[in-house]
């Protein structure tokens, strides 16, 4: 029989905890396959590890392991990803936004051996501010124009994989890391299940608009240098330009010596202009050379301060 392990990143949902717990425990009562279940507190605020204690009371095959603070989804999901035994490991949030139905197809489909991945994306964005799917779609557009990793549009963690692909998956060990990237960027053959957006169970999304932009640039970041060769060509620009200005206020000049030159005001929008494009460069410069501090220093993607 084989054994499925279920890898669930946690953050305040309490109050989505039981729900969700009962939702999959009646899906795979059904499917003939061992199952274990990985929780992971990111250093929840409510009463989410009390009842993480208690559904492992419930149920020996429940585990969790709890940060000592929060360190985000992701150190999250490679904590449950490091320590899933099953032959087949399922990635799902805990506010039933991942229908847990999809998983007997799930399972059928990576049976037959012609997938080592099935994922699943969102065909709509229904009951999220038309802000959110604006810069999703863009972000979506903007990555696969720019990266060598095509990521899928709409594309969910939730996705069940073979063991093969979660040990390629861990071998990256990166500090800043993107799953939705690392899932493409491994390879594997991967499967995807459409479905409509689902709201959630309970609870409220912690990840605001500006949390989602942050998200999206780490995710630009990771898998393509295109922020650094714009800065290049702004610069590039930038120096044409004002040499090109130089050269006409000097042939200006030595065709008529009194013409007037160019009042202060525009003298300082130029000025705020190149210091404005030169700050914009180096920040995004060193955005990458900070991610680069955080790799050199090896310090754990987590640390965990309790485990059953």
């Amino acid at each position: 029989m084989k054994k499925i392990s279920i890898v669930v990143p946690c953050y305040d949902e309490e109050e989505a905890l039981p729900l969700f717990y009962e939702a999959v425990e009646k899906v795979v009562r059904k499917m003939d396959v061992k199952v274990e279940y990985w929780f992971v507190n990111d250093g929840s605020t409510d009463k989410t590890l009390a009842e993480l204690r208690q559904l492992h009371e419930k149920n020996p095959n429940v585990h969790y392991i709890s940060f000592s603070r929060n360190f985000g989804k992701e150190a999250a999901l490679y904590a449950g990803l490091q320590a899933a035994t099953g032959d087949y490991v399922v990635d799902m949030d805990a506010d039933l936004q991942d229908p847990p139905s999809f998983l007997p197809i799930m399972y059928k489909l990576l049976q037959t051996g012609e997938w080592d991945c099935i994922g699943t994306r969102r065909t709509d964005r229904n009951g999220e501010s038309k802000i959110k799917s604006f810069f999703s779609g863009m972000f979506y557009k903007f990555i696969n124009q720019v990266s060598n990793t095509h990521i899928v549009p709409g594309a969910r963690d939730y996705r069940m994989m073979t063991r093969q692909m979660v040990d390629a998956v861990l071998s990256l060990k990166e500090y800043s890391r993107f799953s939705k990237g690392i899932f493409s960027w491994v390879g594997f053959r991967t499967k995807y299940l459409d479905y409509q957006n689902v709201e959630r169970v309970a609870g409220k999304s912690d990840w605001t608009t500006w949390e989602l932009f942050k998200y999206a640039f780490a995710g630009i970041a990771d898998f393509s240098q295109a922020p650094l060769n714009i800065a290049v060509w702004i610069g590039s620009v930038s120096f044409i330009i004002s040499i090109v200005s130089l050269i006409v206020v000097i042939v200006r000049h030595i065709i008529n010596p009194n013409t007037d030159v160019f009042g202060w005001a525009s003298l300082v929008s130029i000025i705020l202009l190149i210091g404005g494009l030169q700050l914009l460069c180096i920040g995004v410069i060193g955005r990458y050379i900070g991610k680069i501090f955080l790799q050199v220093k090896r310090r754990p993607i987590y640390i965990v301060q309790e485990k059953k």
